[in-house]
């Protein structure tokens, strides 16, 4: 592993993570299997994640709709705060999430839109200005 690749997954996480309280994946991964869990990481933090073909923005504000119309709810909130640390607005996150509604029905949106509000009531955030 190189050096600049653990720098690379180090510095993505915080990016992403870094206020996020509650259990991560890579936390899950390690109690079971340390070394699994460091390769996983690597892959997904380390070269997925921090990739530079799209900016930080619209990766997290696709995985927050990926996870949405997938009812993946805990890792929703998870990205949800990536998406906020990485400069997403919560008018942009509320309007991917109603954009949802279109293919994965308003069932996933209510369920997402819940997540959101917890996380905007967990980092201070919320109300949100209403958008007309």
């Amino acid at each position: 592993m190189s050096e600049d690749l653990k720098n690379k997954t180090a510095k993505t996480a915080k990016l992403y993570f870094d206020n996020y309280s509650g259990e991560r994946p890579f936390d899950l991964w390690r109690s079971f299997d340390k070394g699994l869990a460091k390769d996983l990481s690597l892959f997904i933090t380390g070269q997925m994640y921090a990739r530079e073909k799209i900016p930080h923005q619209t990766r997290q504000l696709v995985t927050v709709s990926a996870l949405t119309v997938l009812e993946r709810l805990e890792e929703l909130k998870l990205h949800i705060y990536a998406a906020l640390n990485v400069g997403c607005k919560p008018t942009e996150i509320a309007e991917v999430i109603f954009q949802c509604g279109i293919y994965g029905g308003m069932p996933v949106v209510n369920q997402a839109l819940k997540v959101f509000r917890e996380v905007l009531q967990e980092t201070g955030q919320w109300p949100i200005e209403m958008a007309e």
